[in-house]
């Protein structure tokens, strides 16, 4: 890999295990500071908020500037942010309106990282290791969302919930410096008016039938991945032995998310795409173990195959988007399929509990199991998914080009 992919997910490394702090002080500091349910739900929903409004955006100037000075940007904000945070509750106050805003700052930095940061990585390797890249950053990232918390919860546990959000500060200062020294500098054209630019991402979509039957097909399988993900919750508190069973759980799944990742850096299969939602088809099978045969030990092994099937998909996807589509509009394509997360996800999250007061837990649960299967097996009825080689061969001893931009390949 090139100095600038070690760079980046160096940086990247340190920013996700600092998210894993974060995660665990904003809980324990609403908790010992007199706020409620009701106070971390609007922290937030104002975090996701944020997101929705402003991820197309950050995709318009993901494409209109070097990505990495967005990043740099977008780090030092974030950095602000939330050392605003730390200094709140260590003098003591909690002030939730100052809490939501500051949240809200951070939020939307990060709506402008991300997709900056998927314009970027084409860039940082030859076209024909991409997989194997997206595959690397994909376990880094899943390693530190297992070591984060555990490591957020020691240190909250001993020092108290300012030096989680300190430690997370200090990770955005980190990321921001190696993404300061990327070398790597994408070819940008003149600017149109932002309206236009965010019709042209649309219109890069529309013209390839497989991103678009994705991009659908990835909504309504979110909508329905969100209500699973509240319902099981509950399922493994009340019938599968509670907080051991949900940490044993968690764990699973991180080892699964591990061992789909390991297997996108060796599988390179030629219709790479086919082979991701053929993978993703497993999902459905650790849903429906929640209900039978309901065991933890049947839950943990649809764990570990259900989500090492998700991440071998995610690592599929992020490739062909990054093999097909220009990386003159690379910024706004993923901005688009990040807000179908950002909205999908959380509606699920609200209908999970009014249709299982209606129906029933078990029932939700396999129709949702259902969405996710046909969500998923649909999109191979489409013959330029289920058909779509990579664009380049597999890989070589070339060198990565300052910037690779391709024709659009027809759908």
């Amino acid at each position: 890999m090139t100095r600038d992919f070690r760079l980046l997910a160096t940086g990247q490394t340190l920013s996700w295990l600092g998210g894993g702090f974060q995660t665990v002080a904003l809980t324990v500091a609403v908790y010992t500071h007199g706020g409620g349910p009701n106070d971390l739900g609007l922290v937030m929903a104002s975090s996701i908020l944020t997101m929705l409004a402003g991820t197309l955006f950050g995709g318009v100037w993901a494409d209109r500037l070097q990505p990495r000075h967005v990043m740099v940007v977008s780090d030092l904000v974030r950095l602000v942010a939330t050392a605003g945070i730390a200094v709140m509750f260590a003098g003591g106050g909690y002030h939730l309106p100052l809490l939501c805003a500051l949240t809200v700052v951070s939020a939307g930095a990060g709506a402008f990282f991300t997709p900056a940061m998927s314009a970027l990585k084409p860039l940082l390797v030859p076209a024909a290791q991409l997989q194997r890249a997206n595959a690397t950053l994909s376990i880094l990232q899943t390693a530190s969302g297992i070591a984060g918390p555990a490591l957020g919860g020691l240190t909250v546990a001993a020092f108290g919930a300012p030096a989680g959000f300190a430690v997370d500060a200090v990770s955005f200062l980190l990321s921001g410096v190696a993404a300061a020294f990327l070398r790597v500098r994408a070819e940008r054209g003149p600017r149109s008016p932002m309206l236009h630019e965010l019709a042209t991402g649309w219109q890069e979509i529309r013209s390839r039938n497989w991103l678009l039957g994705g991009l659908f097909g990835a909504t309504i399988y979110h909508i329905a991945n969100g209500m699973i993900l509240v319902l099981v919750q509950f399922i493994a508190v009340e019938r599968l032995g509670g907080a051991h069973a949900v940490g044993w759980i968690s764990a699973a799944e991180g080892l699964g998310g591990l061992a789909g990742s390991a297997l996108a850096l060796r599988f390179r299969p030629r219709r790479l795409l086919r082979a991701g939602w053929l993978t993703l088809l497993l999902m459905p099978f650790w849903a429906l173990s929640y209900v039978w045969p309901g065991m933890l030990t049947a839950v943990l092994a649809g764990a570990i195959i259900g989500y090492g099937g998700l991440m071998f998909f995610a690592v599929a996807w992020e490739t062909a988007i990054q093999d097909r589509v220009p990386q003159a509009v690379l910024g706004r394509v993923s901005s688009w399929d990040y807000l179908t997360s950002f909205l999908a996800m959380p509606l699920g999250n609200a209908l999970a509990g009014p249709l299982s007061a209606r129906f029933g837990m078990n029932q939700v649960l396999t129709a949702c199991a259902a969405v996710l299967f046909l969500s998923a097996a649909s999109q191979l009825l489409i013959p330029s998914s289920r058909n779509l080689t990579r664009a380049t061969p597999e890989p070589s001893a070339a060198e990565p080009s300052a910037a690779r931009v391709e024709e659009p390949t027809p759908a």
